[in-house]
């Protein structure tokens, strides 16, 4: 397959899996995270399928068209882990979905930051929020769900998240 195929291929799923968990948590009230702008068309696509709330987006440098920058409020910038606190200082327990777009290109350093990245950004969580990852993430309380059709097993994920009980 092509590099150009494999990328529509994945932005098809993208696509697919950000629309299938837009419908997911229809009216649950919450906030969206994006941990990875790139050049913003994902939070760009977020912003027109769910209009209204508030999204808020982690980025180590922002580099997005100027269109798809959020404003310094719904902004945190620089490595996430240094950003996590004062995140759930403000929204914990609030993100009822959750897109991590945080691939490097090295397969084996992307899925240890997801996995890393997962338990960090648990305390955001509420009960039943839905994450899509570009990269697979286990975890006790991630539950994968089912992916929508079209997409193919393997090239995006989505979970559930089940806190602990008590």
């Amino acid at each position: 397959m092509s590099r150009l195929e494999s990328a529509i291929r994945r932005l098809s799923a993208q696509r697919a899996c950000l629309n299938a968990a837009c419908a997911m948590i229809g009216a649950q009230p919450g906030t969206v995270l994006e941990f990875g702008l790139g050049n913003g068309r994902t939070y760009d696509h977020l912003r027109e399928k769910l209009p209204g709330r508030d999204i808020y987006v982690f980025e180590r440098r922002v580099q997005a068209h100027p269109d798809c920058i959020p404003d310094s409020e719904h902004l945190f910038e620089g490595d996430f882990f240094a950003c996590l606190p004062e995140a759930i200082a403000r929204l914990k327990g609030t993100a009822v979905l959750v897109h991590c777009d945080t691939g490097t290109g090295d397969k084996a350093a992307s899925c240890a930051l997801a996995v890393r990245l997962a338990e960090a950004m648990l305390p955001l969580l509420c009960e039943g929020a839905v994450i899509c990852s570009d990269q697979p993430i286990e975890h006790a309380h991630l539950h994968a769900l089912p992916l929508p059709e079209g997409v193919a097993v393997g090239r995006y994920f989505m979970y559930r998240f089940a806190p602990p009980a008590g």
